[in-house]
């Protein structure tokens, strides 16, 4: 997906690792954050009032292959953003001793609301022109104000069911499917048929390394199904004000937006994103176009390409072993 770039941009992974938190100078506990969930929780109980959180950040980065690359003047820069507040503050990051980017961002209670967006990303010149992205890390950290546990809030249901002996008609009728994902209820829901075929065992079960590519590759295909679903299910009955500018819908359809729209319209606030989404969909004038960078949102929230490559990579050295 990251070649839908017009120049060059970086393949290898960007990982971020947030290694401290203090609040007002205090260091907050490591279990107020979650490496796995990648989410910071600030409120504690005995602490509501505060005034700046600072996050120290590790960033690895693939430095063989900058330092090959066709781009100069590169910098790993960390951005904070909120929609909720329209907050967005980017700190440069500096190459440490150990090899590793490193700095620290601060976070500030008068500026974000609820759930802030902490994401590193590569700025280099490329072919003569400054300023360019040419990689972004797969996953954004949540700096969540309210939150007394380093959680994600739960945006759909999953249900494993034998489609064929579920007793229910419309399963019943799909039963050829692995999986659907549904958004007319109040959560989306993805079902997953334990009916198909091997698909249970290689979700639930998979132990070698050319199983766990597998595993990754079909999770991250049913997470950008379920990506792509709920984003046209968010913007497909949005609310109008008087004048006619689309209301920002609540629940998960707000946080699936918030997470999409930056990818889908890129440099658009939210509010302007989901004017041009509205507009183009309603009006039918490049709507079309615009499914290809929903589908990338999607692939992005989903991981597709980092799951593609883990199995690309497990699949040569499997046929490497049997040479």
């Amino acid at each position: 997906m990251k070649t839908l770039m017009p120049y060059p941009t970086v393949v290898g992974d960007i990982d971020v690792t947030i290694e401290k938190v203090a609040l007002d100078g205090r260091d907050l506990p490591y279990s107020m954050i979650s490496r796995n969930e990648h989410v910071v929780a600030l409120h504690e109980a005995e602490r509501a009032e505060w005034e700046e959180a600072r996050i120290g950040l590790r960033v690895s980065l693939p430095e063989r292959e900058i330092e090959a690359g066709p781009w100069t003047d590169v910098v790993c820069v960390a951005v904070l953003t909120e929609g909720a507040t329209n907050a967005r503050l980017a700190r440069p990051l500096r190459k440490r001793t150990d090899g590793a980017w490193g700095g620290s961002l601060p976070v500030s209670r008068t500026l974000h609301r609820a759930r802030a967006s902490l994401t590193v990303s590569l700025v280099a010149t490329v072919g003569g022109v400054a300023g360019r992205v040419i990689g972004t890390a797969d996953a954004a950290w949540v700096i969540d104000l309210t939150a007394r546990a380093p959680e994600r809030k739960k945006e759909l249901d999953i249900v494993e069911i034998d489609f064929g002996a579920s007793g229910e008609e419309w399963l019943t009728k799909l039963k050829e499917s692995p999986w659907l994902v549904d958004t007319s209820g109040e959560m989306p829901t993805v079902y997953l048929n334990t009916g198909f075929e091997g698909l249970a065992p290689l979700l639930n079960g998979a132990k070698s390394e050319m199983e766990k590519g597998a595993r990754g590759l079909v999770a991250s295909q049913i997470a950008g199904e379920a990506w792509t679903a709920m984003f046209h299910e968010a913007v497909s009955d949005l609310e109008t004000g008087d004048d006619g500018t689309p209301q920002v819908p609540s629940g998960w359809r707000e946080s699936v937006l918030r997470q999409m729209l930056p990818d889908v319209i890129p440099g658009a606030s939210l509010a302007d994103g989901l004017l041009e989404v509205h507009e183009r969909r309603t009006d039918r004038q490049g709507w079309s176009a615009l499914q290809t960078y929903i589908h990338h949102a999607a692939a992005k929230r989903a991981r597709i390409p980092k799951h593609v490559r883990t199995a690309v990579r497990a699949l040569d050295r499997a046929e490497d072993s049997d040479r």
